[in-house]
């Protein structure tokens, strides 16, 4: 089978351009014993990949010049040669982007196209979702009337904790970088306060003016500035929730299998 494939042409420098990236054509091999044929339906593009096209050490290796770029990525089974795997089930796991792929078994996840759209999986089911829930709800453990803080709330994860939080009876302070953020996030996602950074001469005097009781839960996307500006406004007791890939790797073990290293 011929296949199309993306992959690392280049480093980019500064934001990525499309000479950084490559079309190939490609052949598959047969699919042998335990194999599995995919046709992949949908492709995640997640900020940590920019990071992941330098080539510095850091918590995922970098991506390689010349090799597909790799991520979440949701697909249906074409071919398995894996009993638990039939023709048509829709799978998700870390793939390469390629319209079609074989993969083996570990580190596919099949999922239910009847509970929500595929695309779901790779968003509010998938790893931005989980690492919302996990981190919000077994780290912060919030309870009603307290004041939770997000930074880079307008973020895949971010807009998911303001959401669990104000389901938890929350109020629910959000950070921001433009004034189109602030509005979509108290009109559409339900934030009570949200500061625009790049705006606000002030942090953490408007952290204080938004948070008259001070912060409970901060859950921090970010790091620096702002998050310095919320240290200062924390209670007593409150819990900060720094996002790292443990959160993604606590999600992954506890749908994939036992959780060995909870990471927090």
């Amino acid at each position: 089978m011929t296949t199309k494939q993306i992959v690392l042409a280049g480093r980019p420098k500064g934001k990525p351009v499309v000479e950084n990236f490559e079309t190939k054509n490609i052949e598959l091999p047969q699919i042998k014993e335990e194999d599995i044929l995919l046709e992949a339906m949908y492709f995640s593009v997640d900020p940590y990949m920019r990071g992941r096209m330098n080539d510095a050490k850091s918590y995922a290796p970098p991506f390689e010049v010349g090799k597909p770029i790799t991520g979440g990525v949701v697909a249906k089974v074409i071919k398995s040669n894996v009993a638990n795997f039939k023709e048509n089930d829709m799978v998700t796991g870390n793939l390469p982007w390629q319209q079609h792929c074989i993969a083996t078994a570990p580190g596919l996840l099949k999922i239910d196209t009847n509970i929500a759209p595929a695309s779901y999986y790779l968003g509010i089911l998938g790893m931005p979702g989980l690492t919302a829930y996990f981190g919000l709800i077994h780290i912060g453990k919030p309870k009603s009337g307290e004041t939770v803080a997000v930074s880079g709330a307008a973020g895949a994860v971010g807009i998911v904790v303001g959401q669990i939080a104000k389901l938890n009876g929350c109020r629910v302070v959000g950070i921001a970088g433009s004034d189109e953020k602030v509005r979509l996030l108290k009109k559409e996602f339900g934030f009570d306060e949200v500061i625009n950074y790049k705006t606000t001469t002030d942090i953490k005097k408007a952290i204080a003016e938004f948070c008259p009781d001070a912060v409970d839960i901060h859950y921090d996307n970010v790091g620096g500035r702002n998050f310095r500006c919320l240290i200062s406004n924390i209670n007593f007791n409150a819990r900060i929730v720094l996002w790292s890939d443990c959160f993604i790797q606590l999600a992954d073990q506890i749908l994939m299998g036992p959780v060995y290293n909870p990471c927090y």
